[in-house]
């Protein structure tokens, strides 16, 4: 009898280290809006997971049907809440508690605003009004992103309200693959071209651009200068607290992402690019993996660096 009930007693011990959360945690799911700074960071975040015994997966959505699968619960993870651009998408989720913003940002020192390559810039667009002063020379366009995007929303409600005198130009919206295709044929061509751009991403390495100043109003101060700051459902702590754990330990830097998005911007798997850029720099991981363990209960950090050296 002792022994019978040493065993299960030894049973009921193993079982408490590996069950560290419910099978329903191990599927980790991740939005991201189509840029490849989140597609880097969640690419990074996935890459850890992996190597954690998890299988995260990806949706692409916009922001506002983002925020809507978070309170859902369709989606458990967005790390790219940028702040303050998309605080008017998300404020009646926070104010009615329907998501959760995890309180220490994962990216301080970002920037989002309207830029123009140096050429333009050196010609007289230096600032959000002069914009209206060159209708002619830009065609009377400015270039936005994705439908649904935050920035794309603040140039429409420019537009709309003819502030800076832009009441006569239209935006483009298509991607951020698309208008950098536009921005980079401009360039060849020596045209003036107003887009979204922002930083961190390769844009500020591969062209020579510069920020308009004086839309403070419309995008905040200091060139839009933001924080992103990490979204998950309001009870997924409790759910998931090792995932949890270890997306609020997440903090990235400009450098790292635009080191990490270069590659994906040259067409390679974000999850490949995030693997290769930890292979070569495995010491972040120190920070990212402190209190997270796997999936079956087990130190988390060798198992992250074994699986990135590919072992």
């Amino acid at each position: 009898m002792k022994r019978l009930w040493a065993a299960s007693l030894c049973a009921l011990s193993v079982s408490s280290v590996f069950a560290t959360e419910p099978a329903t945690c191990r599927d980790v799911r991740f939005a991201d809006v189509g840029w490849t700074d989140i597609a880097a960071t969640t690419g990074l975040a996935s890459t850890v997971l992996e190597g954690l015994g998890y299988k995260p997966t990806k949706t692409i959505a916009s922001v506002p049907i983002t925020f809507a699968g978070v309170k859902s619960k369709q989606i458990d993870v967005f790390l790219g809440y940028w702040s303050p651009t998309m605080d008017p998408m998300i404020d009646p989720f926070r104010k009615a508690g329907q998501l959760t913003v995890l309180p220490t940002p994962n990216l301080t020192g970002a920037k989002y605003t309207l830029a123009v390559p140096d050429y333009a810039y050196q010609a007289g667009i230096k600032t959000f009004a002069d914009i209206a002063k060159n209708y002619d020379k830009l065609d009377g366009k400015i270039y936005g992103i994705e439908p649904g995007n935050d920035g794309n929303a603040l140039i429409k409600k420019m537009i709309d309200s003819n502030q800076y005198g832009l009441g006569k130009f239209k935006m483009v919206e298509s991607s951020e693959a698309g208008m950098l295709v536009e921005v980079n044929r401009a360039i060849r061509e020596k045209k003036p071209i107003v887009f979204l751009g922002w930083e961190p991403h390769p844009m500020n390495v591969q062209m020579k651009i510069d920020y308009l100043s004086g839309g403070d109003d419309v995008f905040g101060p200091n060139y839009g200068e933001a924080k992103v700051m990490t979204v998950v459902p309001t009870d997924y702590s409790a759910r998931c607290p090792n995932v949890a754990k270890l997306v609020s330990n997440l903090h990235f830097t400009t450098d790292i992402e635009n080191h990490v998005m270069l590659p994906i911007m040259n067409k390679t798997d974000p999850n490949k690019a995030a693997k290769d850029w930890l292979k070569a720099n495995p010491a972040v991981l120190d920070k990212w993996l402190a209190g997270v363990k796997t999936f079956d209960g087990k130190d988390g950090l060798p198992a992250v660096k074994a699986y990135v050296a590919g072992q």
